[in-house]
């Protein structure tokens, strides 16, 4: 068995150490993204007016995808469904119509989360680049407590949620090349903060080899998968707290009265909150299912037999449950809405249910927590 490199895994400790740090700073510069988002709004909202004036003269020079453009903003000409303020998704699952503009939606934020003027943020953009920073020096730490140990980086509790809060991160900056996903920089980074002070505070583990039952090439196919499933499920718990608040405000603004946060004003509407969180839910509920089949897989060539009703084979299967009950449910009985956003979060909530008190205080077969007692 290869020796421990305890130098390279001190390396990984003050790394780990400095991207928790840096994450820190971009959580906090995030939300003051967000605290001083009501001048981004009126920014926005003169630019498109300014827009609305000019389209008027040049709307007979302007391309037809620039007409189209202006039009989905409500901008130079009356837009799909004017007057009711609703228009139809192509692709989306809205019962029929989305008050995505003029009725309590979001007329800054199209369907798709694009911006429809030129959204200058640039407390957010130097949040960004930190991410980036910290990512990378992440990256380092997890690989290299890996090469420290000459095994895969995530054995235990401690090493599962590192390994999970960087690839939260990972997977946020790459919708962040195609999305502009700024809006949820404070939440994203405030949950790999959390993750970071989780593993490091209540799950400290020193660097060892893995048990005997860990030895095994299904680790790092089952744990690898499992890790990327509970990044793609913590990115979309974050978009459904953000829909259940946009969808209040949505309400307050068609009622008429005041809706407050103004940071919401940057955020999509809720049912494009909704749309976005179902499509990425989808793909990490095939991933849990992955998961589910190779833990079986992987119990049977460890124990004999494939399903054993342990606490945390229990637990995995009941997080399946929810997620799969909640992809049914808004596909075939129209569960939209603040419904779906609950069982979105209910999920989220058993996930980390089954992380941290099924692997804590519940014994098992699965006990890998490493924890010192």
């Amino acid at each position: 068995m290869p020796s421990i490199n305890l130098q390279l895994a001190s390396y990984s400790d003050l790394f780990m150490l400095i991207a928790a740090l840096i994450y820190a700073v971009a959580f906090i510069l995030f939300a003051l993204d967000l605290a001083t988002s009501s001048k981004t709004v009126r920014a926005l909202e003169a630019e498109l007016a300014r827009e609305q004036d000019t389209a008027g003269t040049t709307d007979t020079t302007e391309s037809p995808a620039r007409r189209e453009h202006l039009v989905g903003a409500g901008v130079g000409g009356p837009a799909r469904g004017a007057g009711t303020g609703t228009r139809t998704v192509p692709g989306a699952h809205t019962n029929g119509t989305d008050t995505g503009t003029g009725a309590g939606g979001n007329e800054l934020v199209d369907e798709d989360m694009d911006y429809l003027g030129t959204t200058r943020r640039p407390v957010a953009n130097v949040a960004v680049a930190l991410m980036v920073i910290a990512t990378l020096l992440h990256a380092f730490a997890v690989i290299a407590r890996g090469m420290a140990a000459s095994r895969v980086p995530w054995g235990n509790m401690y090493e599962f949620c590192t390994t999970g809060a960087l690839l939260v991160s990972v997977v946020y900056l790459l919708f962040l090349i195609r999305k502009d996903l700024r809006f949820l920089g404070t939440f994203v980074a405030g949950l790999v903060v959390i993750m970071m002070c989780a593993a490091t505070i209540g799950f400290p583990t020193p660097l060892a080899h893995l048990q005997p039952a860990l030895q095994s090439p299904w680790i790092v196919i089952h744990v690898s998968i499992a890790v990327l499933a509970s990044a793609l499920f913590t990115l979309t718990f974050a978009m459904s707290v953000l829909q259940l608040i946009q969808h209040r405000r949505e309400a307050k603004t068609r009622a008429g009265a005041t809706p407050g946060l103004a940071f919401m004003g940057l955020v999509p509407s809720a049912l494009s909150l909704e749309n976005w969180s179902y499509r990425i839910n989808a793909v990490g509920f095939v991933m849990w299912t992955f998961t589910l089949i190779a833990g079986a897989i992987w119990a049977e060539a460890s124990w004999g037999r494939y399903w054993g009703w342990d606490t945390k084979e229990v637990w995995t299967f009941v997080i399946w449950v929810i997620y799969a009950g909640y992809l049914h449910a808004r596909a075939t009985r129209g569960w939209t809405g603040e419904r779906a956003a609950w069982l979105s979060i209910i999920g989220y909530a058993a996930l980390v249910f089954n992380f941290t008190i099924v692997n804590t205080y519940f014994p098992g077969l699965h006990s890998y927590a490493g924890l010192p007692s």
